[in-house]
């Protein structure tokens, strides 16, 4: 059957599993998501990320309301196969719904978290309904 390599990963109780983006060249991570048997293999098919939302219950491709799509150059499974891993191109330069190119954009420096990477768009001009 065509979509036997889905039966390969070890999806949680839950039917997800984690995703980390890494950006294709510099190796940055952009995000972690989840993702369901149906939005990896649609990310397979289309060659762009779809995760599940947990928050909202569906499935939603990214980029689909700010335009920031992530074009996947690669698909990988790690060892223990309860991960994803996607390589991507990020369209847009902006990963992260606050309006930064990557979701860690806080670092831990003693006892509290500094913000290390500025907004390049403002979320509300992002996301305009």
């Amino acid at each position: 059957m065509k979509d036997d390599w889905l039966d390969k990963v070890n999806w949680a109780q839950d039917g997800l599993v984690p995703a980390v983006a890494q950006e294709s060249g510099s190796g940055k991570v952009l995000t972690v998501a989840w993702m369901n048997r149906e939005a990896l293999g649609r990310t397979a098919q289309s060659g762009e990320a779809h995760y599940w939302s947990r928050s909202r219950g569906k499935l939603w491709r990214k980029g689909e309301t700010s335009g920031h799509v992530q074009k996947v150059k690669s698909i990988r499974l790690d060892c223990d196969e309860d991960v994803i891993l996607l390589e991507v191109e990020q369209k847009g330069g902006i990963a992260c719904h606050t309006g930064r190119h990557s979701c860690f954009f806080q670092r831990l420096e003693a006892d509290r978290w500094v913000v290390t990477e500025p907004v390049l768009k403002d979320p509300r001009d992002i996301y305009k309904r």
